[in-house]
């Protein structure tokens, strides 16, 4: 068990964009599965269009990093991983807490892609006295009660809420006063936090409202074009390539 705080390395990554930032990791899964089949160089094209995106915006992040590509070779797929994973400080073990242990809670606790992007679930923590001592994903579930000293045995700067919405803001506060500054939202509510805590909240329900706004313009399309009124391609691309900010949406690394 580690016995201090685990410190963040020293990166150049103050002066990265934020949604620079939100898209290098899915720049780092598709070059993963290109590492995976022994591909050594890839071009800006091949890259954004493994990636969901432009080919311009992502020579323009990838400026941020210091990596230009070779003309007429590309970029080398194993240092642009060890490139993003140095940037994204997934070169260093990351212990990590997931609190609430539902079928959410249990089905994060059983993801196996942790492990291989950096993290290491620590501890899995439920208020139930009825969960506690029972193994999920082979680690025994602990009380609340005893929050602030597995976070502090365990050096957690990251925390994962899977609560009930009603819970979140008080284990929020306790996950915080503990020590945690980082923390990952699950819970179908708005987190209050202090500056110096960054909350990344993953909300289903937006997610599926935001499809169905698309589905429900494509049918306005459809019918549209049945009465002779077809839409532009231009107004196509923007519908399907932009979220409700202008950019590209967000995506959850699978």
């Amino acid at each position: 068990m580690a016995t201090g705080r685990t410190h963040r390395p020293a990166t150049r990554s103050r002066g990265i964009p934020e949604a620079t930032v939100a898209r290098l990791p899915l720049y780092l899964r598709a070059l993963t599965a290109l590492s995976e089949r022994s591909v050594p160089t890839v071009s800006s094209e091949e890259l954004a269009a493994a990636a969901g995106v432009n080919s311009a915006k992502l020579r323009k992040d990838f400026s941020y990093l210091g990596s230009y590509g070779t003309r007429g070779v590309g970029y080398d797929v194993e240092y642009l991983v060890y490139q993003i994973s140095r940037e994204l400080g997934l070169t260093q073990d990351w212990p990590v807490v997931i609190v609430g242990i539902g079928n959410l809670g249990a089905a994060l606790a059983n993801y196996g892609g942790f492990a291989s992007r950096g993290f290491r679930v620590a501890a899995l923590i439920d208020a139930d006295p009825a969960m506690a001592g029972k193994p999920v994903a082979g680690i025994p579930v602990q009380h609340s009660d005893d929050l602030e000293k597995i976070i502090q045995d365990n050096g957690v700067s990251i925390g994962v809420i899977a609560t009930p919405a009603g819970a979140a803001q008080q284990v929020c506060d306790r996950l915080v006063a503990a020590g945690v500054t980082s923390i990952l939202n699950f819970a179908p509510t708005v987190l209050s936090v202090p500056d110096g805590v960054d909350v990344r909240k993953v909300d289903l329900s937006i997610e599926l409202q935001i499809l169905a706004f698309h589905e429900q313009r494509k049918a306005g399309e459809e019918a549209a074009s049945g009465d002779g009124a077809l839409p532009t391609a231009a107004a196509r691309s923007e519908s399907a390539d932009q979220g409700p900010d202008g950019d590209m949406p967000a995506v959850m690394p699978a």
